[in-house]
C-alpha cells in the first residue's frame, strides 16, 4: 500500500474529507491531494506526526524506511533532493527484479545506497560556490 493509499484509507475510516484533514494539520487542500493522487510525500518531518496523531495511527505505519529517505532529502535539498532520491529508490527497486537477493541483503544494500547519496550532497557542498548558497549553508561550507 502505498503513502498515498494509507492516507486515503485511514482519512475515510475516521469520516473525514480531504479539506478536514488538510484544516486539522494546517495544510492545504492541494497538498492532500498531492499526497493521495500524485504520490508525493509531506516534505517535513513533523507532519508524519501530526498526520498519525490525526488519523489514529502509529507513525512508522505512515513513514516506510525509503518515506523516510525522501523526506530526509527533501528537509535537507529541497524539491530537487527528493526527486533524486524517489530516482535512486525506483532504479534500485528495479535491480531487484527477479533477483536471487535475500530481504536482509537487499535492505543493507538499500541502506548503503541511501547512505551515499546523502554523504556524496554534503561532500559536494563543499564545492558549491557561495552565491548558490542559502545563507545557513554558507556559513556550513566554511568549516
Amino acid at each position: 500500500m502505498t503513502f498515498g493509499e494509507k492516507i486515503k484509507s485511514l482519512r475515510k475510516s475516521k469520516g473525514m474529507n480531504q479539506t478536514q484533514l488538510a484544516n486539522a494539520l494546517g495544510v492545504s487542500l492541494r497538498t492532500i491531494r498531492g499526497w493521495e493522487a500524485e504520490g508525493r510525500y509531506p516534505k517535513q518531518h513533523e507532519l508524519y506526526q501530526k498526520l498519525a496523531d490525526t488519523l489514529g495511527c502509529d507513525i512508522s505505519y505512515l513513514m516506510t524506511e525509503g518515506e523516510a529517505f525522501i523526506t530526509e532529502a527533501a528537509e535537507q535539498y529541497g524539491s530537487r533532493g527528493a526527486k533524486q532520491a524517489q530516482q535512486i529508490l525506483e532504479q534500485a527497486a528495479a535491480m531487484f527484479a527477479g533477483g536471487e537477493l535475500t530481504d536482509d541483503d537487499k535492505t543493507a544494500f538499500m541502506d548503503e545506497i541511501q547512505m551515499l547519496y546523502l554523504d556524496s550532497k554534503k561532500r559536494a557542498k563543499k564545492f558549491t560556490p557561495k552565491k548558490y548558497l542559502r545563507q545557513d549553508d554558507a556559513s556550513d561550507a566554511e568549516d
